[in-house]
């Protein structure tokens, strides 16, 4: 990490003034109260689970609802919110999701070794809250994303110390709660780590074959949703999906070859990640741009894939702009983020219908930026100390 003076990453890395603080309180706290006031249930997200955990309290089918796409494990996470009077749903469910956006971030500078009292903490957090569009819909919506938004970050950091057993408890929680992180699972292969890959898919198997006992239609998910997801027919859905494979056809090319062109990119996009696994440079920011790799390769392909999805990378990679040669110092980083800068009125592109044009632009240019990155950009990425090595104590790629 480049802390000289010469370079703006010994400013990133001092602490923090009072104001900053306050800034960074005054944001999120007219966040989480505009959330409160304007939502119930926590969000319209986190209503579709929790609706599906009462109608499961009251003898019905949580997969009932075809909105509801989650793991039976996920039925019974979310009955306690089912008990809760919704007056307090709609206070607790924004404050819990702005917190574990927090904890994400914190999760993910400590993975890159910078100060949580820094200078970058509180901005690049002020950043994300103040100027990437998505972050205030997670948070509106109260979806569940979050949990691989804080899961991620947390499981990188424990794969940095060499615990990736426990690494791997932490993505398969996650996955019990939403399949989001599913790829990750590649990680471990790249890496080797049968025990902790074991963990990874044992946790939420165990934990939704047992929740699916106590439904009334076990099979639901795989009679029900899995189709649904595979189809991905669905009029509302598609409205908002951010991938190649959804937006292509709506710009008049056929379904099959933007299926076939989505499923290309995202090969390519594992076959870069893997090209960063075994390439130089920290180990923090191999785990980081690896994992990132792998995640924006699966959202082109995934159905759904929306733009608050881009929240479980960007903490990842914007945590290791104080590494020289990081992906987060390419301009082409920041330029995929622009179309997400709140408050820009885009022609043509600011009805419901057509904002998915521009998250599938900022999916692609980011996709594009670190599949490049992982296999060109590595050779000048420095170590903690600014010169150039590689830690590859707790995580040698065997």
């Amino acid at each position: 990490m480049a802390t000289g003076k010469s370079d703006i990453s010994g400013w990133l890395v001092r602490p923090a003034g009072g104001p900053l603080w306050a800034g960074l309180a005054a944001v999120l706290g007219a966040l989480t109260v505009h959330t409160v006031l304007v939502t119930s249930d926590g969000g319209m997200d986190n209503a579709i689970v929790v609706d599906a955990a009462r109608v499961w309290l009251d003898g019905g089918s949580p997969y009932d609802d075809r909105h509801f796409l989650y793991f039976p494990s996920a039925v019974v996470a979310a009955a306690p919110q089912a008990l809760l009077p919704r007056s307090l749903l709609d206070v607790a469910v924004p404050v819990a999701v702005v917190l574990a956006l927090a904890l994400g971030w914190a999760c993910a500078l400590r993975l890159h070794r910078v100060p949580l009292c820094s200078r970058l903490a509180v901005l690049g957090l002020l950043g994300l809250a103040a100027g990437f569009a998505p972050f205030g819909h997670l948070v509106r919506l109260g979806n569940w994303t979050v949990t691989a938004v804080a899961a991620l970050p947390l499981c990188l950091l424990l794969a940095s110390r060499g615990r990736w057993v426990a690494a791997g408890a932490v993505i398969g929680v996650a996955v019990a709660l939403k399949p989001l992180l599913a790829p990750m699972a590649l990680l471990f292969l790249f890496a080797r780590r049968r025990r902790a890959l074991a963990v990874l898919v044992l946790i939420p198997a165990a934990a939704s074959v047992s929740a699916a006992l106590f439904l009334p239609d076990p099979t639901g998910f795989l009679t029900r949703t899995l189709p649904f997801l595979l189809s991905g027919d669905d009029a509302f859905v598609r409205l908002y999906e951010a991938s190649p494979a959804a937006v292509l056809p709506r710009l008049g090319v056929p379904r099959a070859p933007a299926v076939l062109l989505a499923l290309l990119a995202a090969a390519a996009g594992v076959v870069c990640a893997y090209r960063r696994w075994r390439g130089p440079g920290p180990a923090e920011l191999r785990l980081a741009e690896t994992s990132a790799g792998l995640m924006l390769s699966a959202f082109l392909v995934s159905r759904p894939s929306y733009s608050h999805y881009l929240l479980v990378v960007l903490p990842l990679l914007l945590a290791g702009l104080p590494y020289a040669g990081a992906v987060a110092r390419r301009p082409w980083f920041w330029l995929a983020l622009v179309p997400q800068l709140p408050g820009v009125t885009w022609p043509w592109l600011e009805a419901g219908r057509r904002r998915a044009f521009r998250d599938a632009c900022t999916l692609c240019v980011l996709a594009v930026t670190v599949a490049y990155h992982c296999v060109r950009g590595t050779r000048e990425t420095d170590g903690p100390s600014g010169t150039a090595g590689e830690r590859r104590t707790a995580v040698e790629p065997v």
